[in-house]
């Protein structure tokens, strides 16, 4: 996911992406312990997302204050 993607929405439906995001990274944790995870990258790639929805949110935050 971009980052110039995710700026364009508002702060309530970047807050249930992240959410979205977070039960999906945990259930790839599962996976990963079982032995039952495929794509190793798609962990990596969960963690840059979430990081990249906090970075914004954070900006938006800042930006109507």
């Amino acid at each position: 996911m971009k980052a110039s993607e995710l700026r364009t929405k508002s702060v309530e439906e970047l807050n249930t992406l992240l959410n979205d995001i977070a039960k999906e990274q945990f259930n790839l944790r599962m996976q990963k312990g079982l032995g039952q995870l495929t794509k190793s990258s798609q962990v990596r790639n969960n963690r840059r997302d979430i990081a990249r929805i906090n970075t914004i949110m954070s900006e938006a935050t800042k930006v109507s204050k």
